[in-house]
């Protein structure tokens, strides 16, 4: 599946809350808006007020009228800064008023009788101190030589410097008013958004892991004989959460720090046009960076999904067969299967970890310290005469700051898209399996059958051809009693995985009260077939849950009755939760009786017209078995049932026995009839109970 098709395909999971992620997504645009107007009034905050005062100024012998209002008097003359006679409607040259420069050295500030250039080169000397007031001589140079100026001053008091600020003290305030309020601003967006798309992201995973979950339940049970359960049980925990990530962290770093990049181009350009298209430049870079990084970093991403996978399997294999590894003194064997693939998982991830290491960061770090350097080399070297205000210079390097920052997030959120896209590719492989094939009216309830079940010329292969059944014909009456025998290997439990619907048949037909079996839906046809293994499952919860097995319909009473029916009822008693007693996993507390009895009660109480009994009494004790066939009686009367059995004992009252070898049926009857024909039936019942005297005797 190509990235194309994954990104379609997250985006579809994602359509049903477009609406709230163009909400989040304009709550991130208004954020992102905010932090970047901050520079800008940074500039204006800096050039236009702070640094106002270093603006020319005029000297008056007396107060200016027309300007009384903005005058700062200084040792009986009247100064008013340029820009301010201007607003009054005041020309210096028209009053012919006297230049002046505030020229700033650290905390000080010197009034230079004459007009210079706060930015060119200088020398400041000391002069003799006149009327109490220290006095300096200026040295200017403007870059030609020859062509210096030399002026003098005096040193302002703080209250002189104060009254010169007077008229900005309104506009700062404003201003960094301002500035904090867009960053409160700029913060309480970004907190609502990153809540909602949270949220958001949550809903979508929720919705995925159920449908894959649903779609699990749905898949053939060829696909579970060929897949590792750890490998999906990592598809619907681990990947799904990396698709997650997907939709918060990534998406979030990708729409904020897109616009935060044209933003900044733009304001660059706003700035200074030459500084924007200097930055542009170094676009082509990266994007050839994030192309290598793709290219190399995908291939290990897939490896480290599988090897994941494989740990996840391998854990799971480990813990369901732990009795068995300690029983064997296998755990030597079991840590070392575990440490080659945990060994070969840390060198995919030592290898992502060296690509990332290599191009993401510190690459970015790289290509922005190397463009700062060269364009403050280049503006502090040939044009701080007049070419870029402080104010511009220190929003451009805030600018740079910010252009490269999200670069840099951007490229460490790859290694997360790269996940998450690897991830997807694996869940949606997974929807991609095709269900179980639907037959007649899918979900259409159907009426309880009468119970009888035709198998007419039934062959079956589960790969190509060969066959494990070849041929087999049999009819089952409704409430009849079938007992399927053979050797291991025999067919016996291919021939009820057919009449269970888990795999089609590959020739012949089975009809169920006459209706071919391909044209029922299996979903409901399952609703009215009861199914008892040799081993059986119990879920966590409690002993009455596993009876009525997520069916709400049947009662506490319904349950009861179950369980008195098949004898289960007098150990459940007994223990201190009766009904309610917890079952830990598998029902390990309970012995292997115990856990039949709870199954035959699950299955009385769901009432099948189908009973399917596979070795249920293989693994029982002889002082068990004789609960368990009177329990096997109530559950098979009147409903159809085949019993599985390696026990002859247990299938003597059957109606029909059928003895399987080498997925052929070759002897038929009850039991006297099979014991009259000296055949198979009659040397494997011999041999059964030879060996049982053998056992009763030693």
């Amino acid at each position: 599946m190509s990235g194309q098709k994954v990104g379609k395909r997250l985006v579809d999971f994602a359509k049903p809350f477009r609406k709230q992620i163009f909400g989040a997504l304009l709550l991130l645009l208004l954020g992102t808006s905010a932090e970047l107007a901050g520079p800008f009034l940074a500039k204006v905050l800096i050039d236009n007020h702070i640094l106002a005062i270093q603006k020319p100024w005029y000297e008056y012998g007396e107060l200016p009228k027309a300007a009384a209002n903005v005058a700062v008097s200084v040792d009986g003359k009247y100064y008013v800064r340029q820009d301010l006679l201007q607003e009054a409607g005041v020309s210096p040259q028209a009053t012919q008023a006297k230049p002046v420069s505030i020229l700033a050295e650290g905390t000080t500030y010197y009034l230079v009788h004459g007009a210079m250039n706060p930015n060119a080169e200088k020398k400041m000397t000391a002069l003799p101190a006149e009327n109490g007031r220290e006095r300096v001589e200026v040295v200017t140079n403007d870059g030609t030589e020859g062509t210096g100026t030399t002026l003098t001053g005096v040193r302002l008091t703080a209250e002189e410097v104060k009254s010169m600020y007077q008229s900005e003290f309104s506009p700062i305030i404003w201003l960094s008013v301002s500035y904090g309020v867009l960053i409160l601003l700029s913060a309480g967006f970004n907190y609502v958004q990153i809540l909602a798309l949270q949220t958001i992201a949550q809903r979508i995973i929720q919705q995925m892991r159920m449908k894959l979950f649903i779609h699990l339940q749905k898949l053939p049970v060829s696909f579970f004989d060929k897949t590792p359960v750890g490998s999906l049980v990592s598809r619907v925990s681990n990947d799904t959460e990396a698709i997650r990530e997907l939709y918060v962290s990534v998406l979030a770093t990708f729409v904020q720090n897109g616009i935060y990049l044209v933003g900044i181009l733009v304001a660059l350009y706003i700035l200074q046009p030459e500084l924007a298209l200097i930055s542009f430049l170094t676009v082509p870079v990266l994007v050839v960076l994030v192309m290598v990084y793709h290219r190399y970093s995908s291939r290990y991403y897939a490896i480290i999904r599988a090897r994941l996978s494989d740990m996840n399997a391998t854990i799971n294999e480990m813990i369901q067969n732990m009795a068995i590894v300690q029983a064997f003194r296998r755990e030597k064997g079991v840590q070392q299967e575990f440490a080659d693939v945990n060994e070969e998982y840390f060198k995919v991830k030592l290898k992502e970890n060296n690509i990332e290491s290599l191009l993401l960061r510190p690459a970015v770090d790289l290509i922005w310290k190397v463009t700062l350097t060269l364009i403050v080399w280049y503006y502090g070297s040939t044009s701080f005469h007049s070419a870029i205000s402080f104010g511009a210079l220190f929003a451009f390097v805030d600018y740079m700051g910010r252009f490269f920052e999200p670069i840099n997030m951007i490229m460490n959120r790859l290694s997360q898209l790269q996940q998450a896209t690897i991830s997807a590719k694996r869940v949606f492989d997974i929807l991609d399996t095709k269900q179980e094939t639907q037959k007649g009216t899918p979900n259409l309830p159907i009426e309880r059958p009468k119970g009888e079940v035709v198998f007419d010329q039934v062959s079956f292969a589960y790969t190509g051809d060969e066959y494990v059944l070849k041929n087999v014909s049999f009819t089952a009456k409704p409430g009849q009693t079938i007992a399927l025998v053979g050797h291991t290997g025999s067919g016996k439990s291919s021939l009820m995985n057919l009449l269970l619907g888990f795999y089609a048949v590959t020739n012949g037909k089975i009809l169920i009260d006459g209706k071919d079996m391909s044209e029922i839906d299996t979903q409901a046809l399952r609703q009215h077939v009861g199914l008892v293994l040799q081993d059986p499952f119990l879920f966590t919860g409690s002993i009455g849950f596993n009876i009525r097995m997520y069916n709400e319909a049947i009662t506490d009473e319904v349950v009861r009755n179950a369980a008195e029916a098949v004898r289960a009822d007098e150990f459940i008693r007994q223990l201190p939760g009766g009904y309610d007693e917890p079952v830990v996993e598998r029902g390990m507390t309970l012995s292997a009786g115990q856990r039949q009895l709870i199954s035959f009660a699950r299955a009385l109480a769901a009432d099948p017209a189908i009973l399917i009994l596979d070795e249920a009494t293989a693994s029982i004790d002889s002082e068990t078995e004789s609960a368990i066939q009177e329990a096997l009686h109530v559950l098979s009367r009147g409903r159809t049932t085949f019993i599985i059995a390696h026990r002859l004992s247990t299938i003597q009252h059957a109606d029909q026995i059928l003895v399987l070898s080498r997925g052929e049926v070759v002897e038929r009857g009850t039991h006297e009839e099979l014991m009259a024909q000296d055949g198979l039936y009659q040397k494997m019942y011999q041999l059964q109970l030879g060996h049982a005297s053998v056992t009763m005797k030693g």
